[in-house]
């Protein structure tokens, strides 16, 4: 029986590129691999292709096609496969959501419009949910795929960095073709919106990001899924952790937990540097050549460098040699 399309755990893939910016196609074959070579994953998780961890927002939509391919070359079937579609006008939007259903994934995960502050910082969501969901819209009538949200909005507590809790429901019961909500929330908001999902007459699962809260979530039963950046450096141990959960072994689970998962995630969850630190980490454990991204994303400095790699052997994931973890990579 296939699975719910929401309850997957997708893996919010990077994109590894070159010195000079353009995309590395050969490390990124290999990294796909890295989740794909994994029985493991791939009895339960899924690929989301041109995410924001993916830098979407520096690509052309030439790149963003040849990404998809690559993964669909890549993957042949063997994991769900969604793919983002965001672009500064509409009608890229909806042109980059008829490339990737001609290539053939099985859904796409839409993002808030970018631009001017009225739809981005300052957009009141709960009073004008039509400044996204006409574009979702726009994108469901042209390709008829399940749809995967990321929602953020300058909105503000309990709910930032995430969609209030009025508009999350407004635009669920307005687009039947939500089947996944993207959790891009605190605790308080995670709750909230969480609970609110599973009160819907269809189920939207409720679908985990922040990765340093898993443990919580699982908990709380507020878990179907995930879409997170965090599977790009910490995959092998987030799958002890969560089929830990699976078996209700409450003491394995935190064991891995507290013997250093936990630690990881929650440096790594700074949200100023947090796609800085997916990429940083991703690099030190050797699966991408370097930790480049494209302007204005920023270098990381020493220190995270520093601090990832102790913390990441601290959760018992191989890394590279320590005399190559420098910032001497970029000179």
């Amino acid at each position: 029986m296939a699975r719910h399309l929401g309850d997957v755990c997708y893996a919010a893939v990077l994109l590894p590129f070159k010195h000079d910016f353009t995309v590395d196609e050969a490390a990124y074959r290999r990294f796909l691999r890295y989740f794909l070579d994994n029985p493991r994953f791939r009895a339960r998780g899924g690929l989301c292709i041109n995410p924001e961890a993916g830098e979407i927002f520096t690509l052309t939509r030439a790149e963003k096609r040849r990404v998809v391919e690559i993964a669909m070359e890549e993957n042949n079937g063997a994991v769900p496969l969604i793919a983002g579609t965001w672009a500064l006008a509409t009608s890229e939007v909806v042109d980059t959501a008829r490339d990737v259903k001609a290539m053939g994934v099985d859904g796409i995960f839409v993002t808030p419009p970018g631009g001017a502050q009225d739809i981005t910082s300052c957009w009141d969501a709960d009073q004008y949910p039509e400044v996204w969901s006409d574009q979702i819209k726009a994108q469901d009538r042209v390709v008829d795929l399940p749809i995967i949200t990321h929602p953020v909005s300058g909105s503000a507590a309990p709910f930032t960095p995430g969609l209030p809790v009025e508009a999350t429901i407004a635009i669920c019961k307005e687009i039947p073709n939500i089947v996944g909500w993207k959790m891009t929330y605190g605790y308080d908001g995670y709750r909230i919106v969480g609970k609110a999902l599973r009160n819907l007459p269809r189920r939207v699962s409720v679908m985990s990001a922040l990765a340093s809260r898993f443990h919580e979530y699982r908990a709380t039963d507020l878990f179907d899924g995930t879409l997170s950046g965090f599977w790009n450096y910490g995959m092998e141990r987030m799958l002890d952790h969560l089929e830990a959960w699976d078996e209700r072994d409450l003491e394995k689970a935190c064991q891995v937990w507290q013997g250093g998962l936990c630690a990881l995630h929650e440096y790594v969850a700074d949200m100023g540097r947090l796609h800085v630190r997916y990429k940083v980490a991703a690099w030190l454990r050797g699966l991408i050549p370097n930790p480049f991204m494209r302007p204005p994303m920023p270098a990381p400095k020493q220190i995270e460098i520093d601090t990832i790699y102790d913390l990441l052997v601290r959760a018992g994931l191989p890394v590279i040699d320590r005399k190559e973890a420098t910032l001497a990579i970029y000179r």
